[in-house]
This record gives structure tokens, C-alpha cells and sequence, in this order.
């Protein structure tokens, strides 16, 4: 055979094989609940790096527009895989039992809800609000979760003018004084009012886990007719995104440097800043350091439900296993952070 037609041989071999192994990988669009912000680092950087690619998986990642908007999407199809308030999931699938939709992996094991408040506009702690505007973008994680914590600290919600602005808006009116304080996760209200010039000392973080609300806060979701037919997907998804969260701790600025592309006017500096402080406040926890990352505590979750029913009138008994369901979790270690 001449030796050009074996060179021709070869390569048409080497495209069937990449052609064949393209047409091996599962598609698996994944929605965040937010934009492009220090926290999707370590998504990014597990495509960019290939863990996804490793996993049989092609992920493409998509911005959202708050917790309300993540999970109808996974729920209707459009996304097998979401990020998104798990307490927002329990009232979603309340109110839309059928809606095939769980959570599979826990990522923020501490919540990130918070109220950011002006110290210089009088905030400086949960009583402070009242007699006080509050801005409250209505699909926003943690507006939904306010109203145990101001059941938490005994506020009069009439005394509480909630002004229910827009997420572009939001640290905008905080920065112009418009509002005294904001519902909003700590990591992103804070700095990105700081952006906006306002003073990290003039600016009080009231961290809603360290004021009573015992939550459980974002995980990956999935759509459950997508998992029942992609389990073994799913599991890699799973192992491929804690792997991404392990090499961003580890490189905090490699990971926020595959935000670049995905969000060019972002500042990597106060993006890197962050991503650590999701890790330190959110992620990282003593039951993380311990067990992994990604299951939950089945007591602690039981309170959450209890406590998530004192503001909340579910329309039939909450069930534990709908909204939670870790029979995807790997088990080979790979969830352990050392």
C-alpha cells in the first residue's frame, strides 16, 4: 500500500476515533444561579482543565438570574443540571409535586444568606432595620429566608419598608443610600458595593446562619427523568465539580482566571477575594472538613425543614428524600478535601 494512502488510512482512522469518542460524551447543560462571579471558578476551571471532559461529559455553563430562576429551568428540561437555594427548592416542589427536580450534591454546607447594611445609614445590627428601607430583589435566595430570620430576632416586619428592587439595581441603591440595607449573598452584596466605592468599614454583614436560621443553602440540582436515565452522568458531574472546588482552593487566581473569557470587565482581584470567602464561609466547613464535600446531615436538614415550616404553610408533609437525594454521591473518596 503506498505510503500516502496509509497516511490517508490513519488519519481517517484518528477522526473516526475523536469523531467517535465526541459522539460518547454526554451533553449536560448546567444553569448557575448568578453571574459570572468568584464562586463559578471552580465550574469554570473543571471545564477549562477537562474534569468534566474526563467524566464522559460535555458541560456548557450558563448565568442565571437568582435561585427562583435556576430551578425551573432544570425542572422543565431545559438544563439536566442547576445551582440553586435548596430552601427554594422545598417550596417549589410544594407548590409543583410532580416537578421532576431534586438536589444532589450540597456545596454550600453554611448558607450565604445575608443582610448588608451602611453602618453609616444606621445598620448595624438585626433591630437596626426597623424604621429602616430594605431592598429585596423577590427572586432572591435570601429575601426568601428573611422572614425567619426576622422571626429569629423578634423584628416587626411593619416596621420594615421593603422595597422590592431589581438585581441590577440592588448594590447601586445601597452605595447611593437609597435603601439602609439589602437581602443578598454576603460574599456578592459586600463587594460588589465596595466596588461601587462604598467603604468596607462603613458596610455591616449580617450573616443569617449566625442569627438563628439553621438552613442548609445552594446545591446542585438535577432533573430527575435526566438522572434516571444518566446516573452514571450525574455521579460524574458530581465528581468532577468537587474536584473543581479542590484545585480552586488550592489556586484561587488559576481558577478566577478562566472567568476571563465569560466575563471580561470582571476585576480578578476582588473576584478572587470572592471566591475565598464563599470557600471560607460557605464550603469549607468543620462538617465538610470531616466528612466531604457534598452530603448533608439528616438531623440538621430535619430542623431545617421545621424551621423553614414556622414561615412557610407547606401545602402537604414535607418529605426529606424529595428534596434531597445523595444515592448519586460517589464513593470513592473523591468528595474528601484534604
Amino acid at each position: 500500500m503506498p505510503v500516502s494512502a496509509l497516511r490517508g488510512l490513519t488519519a481517517a482512522t484518528f477522526l473516526a476515533l475523536t469523531a467517535s469518542a465526541a459522539a460518547a460524551q454526554t451533553p449536560m447543560a448546567f444553569t448557575l444561579d448568578w453571574k459570572f462571579e468568584g464562586p463559578a471558578a471552580p465550574y469554570t476551571l473543571a471545564i477549562e482543565q477537562g474534569f468534566y471532559a474526563e467524566e464522559g461529559l460535555t458541560v456548557e455553563i450558563s448565568e442565571g438570574n437568582g435561585s427562583l430562576d435556576a430551578i425551573p429551568k432544570v425542572a422543565t428540561g431545559a438544563f439536566p443540571v442547576g445551582f440553586t437555594d435548596v430552601s427554594s427548592l422545598m417550596k417549589f416542589l410544594d407548590q409543583n409535586p410532580d416537578a421532576p427536580v431534586t438536589a444532589v450534591m450540597m456545596i454550600y454546607d453554611k448558607p450565604p444568606f445575608a443582610v448588608v447594611g451602611r453602618k453609616s445609614l444606621g445598620i448595624e445590627e438585626p433591630k437596626d432595620l426597623e424604621g429602616k428601607v430594605l431592598g429585596a430583589p423577590p427572586p432572591d435566595g435570601a429575601w426568601a429566608q428573611f422572614p425567619i430570620f426576622a422571626a429569629e430576632q423578634g423584628l416587626d416586619m411593619d416596621q420594615i419598608t421593603i422595597d422590592p428592587v431589581g438585581f441590577p439595581v440592588r448594590e447601586p441603591m445601597l452605595a447611593e443610600g437609597k435603601v439602609a440595607a439589602v437581602t443578598g449573598f454576603s460574599y456578592t452584596s459586600s463587594l460588589s458595593t465596595e466596588r461601587l466605592g462604598v467603604p468596607a468599614d462603613d458596610l455591616t454583614v449580617l450573616l443569617m446562619a449566625d442569627y438563628g436560621v439553621e438552613l442548609y443553602g445552594n446545591a446542585i440540582i438535577v432533573n430527575t427523568d435526566f438522572a434516571e436515565a444518566n446516573p452514571e452522568a450525574v455521579t460524574g458531574f458530581i465528581r468532577a465539580t468537587a474536584r473543581g472546588w479542590k484545585e480552586a482552593i488550592a489556586d484561587p487566581e488559576a481558577a478566577i482566571a478562566t472567568l476571563a473569557s465569560r466575563n471580561p470587565a470582571s476585576d480578578s482581584a476582588l473576584e478572587q477575594r470572592r471566591l475565598m470567602l464563599s470557600v471560607e464561609g460557605n464550603v469549607l466547613t468543620d462538617y465538610v472538613r470531616e466528612h466531604g464535600m457534598g452530603n448533608i446531615d439528616p438531623e440538621r436538614f430535619a430542623r431545617s425543614i421545621e424551621q423553614t415550616k414556622t414561615v412557610y404553610d407547606f401545602q402537604s408533609e414535607p418529605d426529606a428524600a424529595r428534596f434531597f437525594d445523595a444515592s448519586y454521591l460517589p464513593d470513592d473518596g473523591s468528595l474528601m478535601i484534604e
